[in-house]
C-alpha cells in the first residue's frame, strides 16, 4: 500500500467512527493481530512437534532398514567369497590330481613304448640272426651239394 491509500483509509475511519473511538479500534485491531500471530505460532509449533515424532520414527525405520540391508549385503558377500574360495580350492585340487594322473600315465606310456621298442629291437636282432644262420646253413648246404 502506498502512503496515499493509507491516508484515505485513516480519513474514512475518522469519518465513520470518530476521533474518540479510533484509538480503541486500533488497540482492538492490534490485540487481534497479536492473538492471531500467537495462534499461528502455536499451530506451527504443534505441527512441528507432532511431525518431529513422525520424522524421528521415519528416520529410525530408515536407519533400521539401512542397517538390515547392509548386514544382509555383508553376509551375502562373505558367503559368495567363501563359496568362491571353496570352488577355487576344489578346482586346484582336481587340476592337481588330473596333472598328476596325466604325468603318471605319460610315464607309464613312455615306459611301455620303451619296452615295446626294446622287444621289437630284440626280436628284429634275433630274426636277423636267425635269417643269417638260415642263410649260412642254406649256403653251406648248397655248397655241399654242389661240391659233392
Amino acid at each position: 500500500m502506498s502512503g496515499q491509500e493509507i491516508f484515505v483509509i485513516i480519513i474514512v475511519a475518522l469519518l465513520l467512527f470518530g476521533a474518540e473511538k479510533l484509538p480503541d479500534i486500533a488497540k482492538t485491531v492490534g490485540k487481534s493481530m497479536r492473538d492471531f500471530k500467537k495462534a499461528t505460532d502455536e499451530i506451527r509449533r504443534e505441527l512441528e512437534t507432532s511431525t518431529s515424532d513422525i520424522r524421528k520414527d521415519l528416520s529410525d525405520v530408515s536407519d533400521s532398514i539401512r542397517n538390515d540391508v547392509t548386514t544382509f549385503s555383508d553376509k551375502i558377500t562373505r558367503d559368495v567369497n567363501e563359496v568362491s574360495e571353496t570352488v577355487k580350492n576344489d578346482m586346484n585340487d582336481i587340476t592337481s590330481e588330473a596333472r598328476q594322473s596325466v604325468n603318471e600315465m605319460t610315464t607309464e606310456i613312455n615306459n611301455d613304448v620303451n619296452e615295446i621298442k626294446e622287444t621289437i629291437q630284440k626280436d628284429v636282432k634275433e630274426s636277423s640272426e636267425n635269417l643269417k644262420n638260415d642263410s649260412n646253413n642254406i649256403s653251406d648246404g648248397f655248397y655241399k651239394e654242389v661240391n659233392d
